[in-house]
């Protein structure tokens, strides 16, 4: 596969997660929809890895690891927002954090969130094409 070919596999990967998440958040699976979330923007990382360092990605989850690779500027708010998106992959995969985070994942809470996913999501396809 070339550079732009594993490219459009991660962007393209992202989306349907993307369409997953929504879907899961339709269905009430609030706290699998945020997991998946947290898939939509790692795979972005993943495809803005490849861009702009190479075309063998990191097998790891953590979004800042990732980001910090990649060599992306990120604000303070930004570092936050991947600390908490972070928390989604471990909260959701994990017995013993199971139950606190499916309690916490209220349609509201799922949606502020969701919410704040699209947002970085918009954010890294911009970085992804310039």
């Amino acid at each position: 596969m070339t550079k732009d070919e594993i490219i459009k596999f991660w962007i393209e990967s992202s989306d349907e997660n993307y369409k997953d998440m929504v879907a899961l958040y339709n269905s009430e699976r609030y706290s699998f929809a945020l997991f998946t979330g947290h898939l939509v923007i790692e795979k972005l990382l993943k495809a803005l890895y490849v861009k702009n360092v190479a075309i063998d990605v990191p097998k790891i989850h953590n979004l800042l690891i990732l980001a910090d690779k990649i060599g992306l500027k990120l604000t303070k708010k930004q570092v936050n927002v991947l600390k908490d998106i972070n928390a989604f992959n471990i909260a959701a995969r994990y017995n013993d954090a199971k139950l606190n985070f499916y309690i916490k994942c209220t349609k509201e809470y799922t949606g502020k969130n969701i919410e704040i996913i699209e947002e970085f999501r918009k954010w890294l396809k911009e970085k992804i094409m310039q």
